[in-house]
């Protein structure tokens, strides 16, 4: 397995806007009431990317931030940028090969000191961060399962239900190659954009596609849970779906060594997520996968500090894959690191690599113009 390359520093950056929202106001009025007692409270600045979506997640982390600490103690800034993800809406996700694209532009604001932290979703975020930035936090996660949100005029509720060459939506390899492996009737097309338009495109009724698959979290978190029309798990009826690594869960990113943060950042630790979503990206670290390769896992807690993670890589059309599981106590992230690096040893002996090798070489020719 390849060693993993660092990611390139960029000598062309964005500057980060700061919203005008409530949350400047209420920053406002905490600088004033410091002012009164003599203190001057600490600003904190929060990164984020501009989706509807993003906006949310960093919300959520700033209600938290203000529960968590005294009003006079900390002020708040969010500053919210359109990342190379946000702004290529044509490419295939697949096509980019690296998670980079959604961090890469707030993460230079963090190493240069204009931004204290970065909300991301964790599944977004590179195993391999770049040097001196590190998760200083992950909160409690949402429901990780993937949904199927069906077009509003089908009365179809799963995809079993689809008839052969129906089009299902997704930019997830992940997802296509898992539902191919099962479905190998419907077809599959590339949609991108933020969850508002692609269900925009969905519903259109000239529109090609007969549903999408999503992350459940992202349309539990902006109030669209009722177009969910099934959910999508390992035990899913004709066919099952495993997640993403870190799916439904919120990464805080740091910079390395910054105790102050840290500190902040401590009373919003979920420690169940954390094992969890360390395990997951040791399994995906280890097998060098990213946004683009077809790696599913899915962790549960049996029982107090009994972790059961199942994991599979399939290939692009669906036709080969290795499974594995495992089952483990689990009390420490440097446990949770092991065991994610074992199970991903499992699938390795089962044949992994031959899978992920050819995906790379695929994705090789392509970059290099020799394919569609």
């Amino acid at each position: 397995m390849a060693t993993h390359e660092q990611l390139e520093s960029t000598s062309s950056r964005p500057a980060l806007d700061p919203t005008t929202s409530k949350d400047v106001a209420s920053s406002t009025t905490q600088k004033a009431k410091s002012a009164q007692a003599g203190v001057a409270p600490t600003t904190i600045h929060i990164g984020t990317r501009k989706s509807a979506l993003a906006m949310i997640q960093t919300d959520m982390v700033l209600k938290a931030l203000k529960k968590a600490h005294p009003a006079d103690q900390y002020e708040y800034e969010v500053h919210a940028m359109s990342t190379m993800g946000d702004k290529n809406q044509i490419t295939a996700l697949h096509n980019f090969g690296a998670k980079s694209l959604w961090t890469h532009e707030l993460e230079a604001g963090l190493l240069e000191g204009r931004l204290d932290i970065i909300v991301h979703s964790l599944k977004d975020m590179p195993t391999q961060l770049p040097p001196k930035c590190t998760i200083g936090c992950i909160m409690e996660r949402e429901d990780p399962r993937d949904a199927v949100v069906m077009k509003a005029s089908l009365n179809y509720k799963s995809l079993a239900e689809l008839p052969a060459g129906s089009v299902v939506g997704t930019s997830s390899v992940r997802r296509s190659a898992q539902v191919k492996r099962k479905y190998p009737h419907l077809k599959f097309k590339d949609v991108r954009g933020n969850v508002g338009t692609r269900l925009s495109k969905l519903d259109a009724e000239d529109g090609e596609y007969a549903c999408l698959i999503l992350a459940a979290a992202g349309l539990i978190r902006m109030d669209l849970g009722g177009r969910i029309t099934q959910y999508l798990d390992s035990k899913t009826t004709g066919g099952g779906l495993l997640h993403a690594v870190g799916q439904g869960a919120l990464g805080i990113e740091i910079r390395e060594g910054d105790e102050k943060i840290l500190d902040v950042l401590r009373p919003l630790v979920d420690h169940d997520s954390t094992l969890a979503g360390t395990a997951e990206r040791s399994l995906m670290r280890t097998l060098e996968g990213g946004c683009s390769v077809p790696i599913g896992v899915e962790t549960t807690w049996i029982e107090k500090g009994k972790m059961l993670m199942k994991a599979i890589v399939v290939s692009l059309d669906g036709t080969e894959s290795v499974e594995a599981e495992r089952l483990d106590e689990i009390l420490t992230t440097k446990d949770a690191d092991e065991f994610g690096w074992r199970l991903a040893q499992d699938l390795v002996e089962k044949g992994a690599s031959k899978i992920l090798d050819a995906i790379n070489l695929n994705r090789q020719v392509i970059a290099e113009g020799g394919g569609a």
